[in-house]
């Protein structure tokens, strides 16, 4: 048994520290909540995200597509306030609008993770619906007219005809928006969303030793990253591939 005066070597302090962060009282729990949580909202933020994006993005390109001298005005009003909600949420900084959503609009919730899941899809639905409408525009104009002279409406050309097209034009932009999105679910701490950067916390201050938490947080994200780097990379590549036959 080591001595109470005994010096302590490099490697004892790190498993002594290692420990405390991550083993003792089965710490370990905490950061793999915290994972679960963290993907949770991703996805949900995620898939609102992609809603508002294709919402807004075909409102605006249908706007922007009419021709001169055919303009409508409910759907130039309409796509008036889309331009203002676009605006506002990439103008201001997620933190902000975090703190609104959490300390203002919903003051009384006690539903963190879901306030902060509703903020960072609204967000992401304002980067999102920009993609979404630089695809669309992409497209050549004349897919459009070749799907409605055999006879389909507006809305099944888009569906059928424009939006599988722009899809593969802009999903490496997608895919880093979701990387994004990935990373900034830790910002849900702030109003008390229980993800991974909240069990890194935790853990620091009960230790009072931040290093181990906050660098085993980081591996984590790092991890997580690369892994759905790495699947989005299969699934492109086989887009690509189906294009080839």
């Amino acid at each position: 048994m080591m001595a109470a005066n005994e010096p302590t070597t490099l490697w004892q302090q790190f498993y002594v520290l290692f420990y405390q962060a991550f083993i003792e009282n089965d710490r370990w729990l905490q950061y793999l909540n915290g994972v679960v949580t963290t993907l949770y909202v991703t996805v949900l933020a995620l898939m609102l995200g992609v809603i508002l994006g294709i919402i807004v993005a075909v409102i605006r390109t249908a706007h922007d597509q009419q021709r001169p001298g055919h303009k409508n005005p409910v759907l130039g009003f309409i796509n008036g306030l889309l331009k203002i909600y676009v605006t506002v949420i990439r103008g201001t900084p997620m933190m902000v609008q975090l703190m609104i959503m959490g300390l203002v609009i919903f003051a009384s919730s006690r539903n963190f993770v879901m306030v902060g899941a509703l903020t960072l899809g609204i967000n992401s639905g304002a980067y999102t619906a920009e993609i979404i409408r630089g695809g669309l525009m992409s497209v050549d104009h004349g897919q459009m007219e070749a799907g409605r002279s055999l006879g389909m409406n507006y809305t099944d050309t888009m569906r059928f005809v424009v939006v599988p097209q722009a899809i593969k034009a802009i999903l490496p932009a997608l895919g880093n928006e979701f990387i994004v999105l990935l990373k900034d679910t830790s910002l849900i701490s702030v109003i008390g969303g229980k993800e991974l950067l909240y069990a890194a916390r935790s853990v620091a201050s009960r230790n009072y030793e931040p290093m181990y938490p906050y660098l085993g947080a980081a591996i984590i994200y790092l991890l997580l990253v690369m892994l759905f780097t790495w699947l989005l990379g299969i699934f492109e590549r086989r887009l690509r591939a189906s294009d080839r036959r």
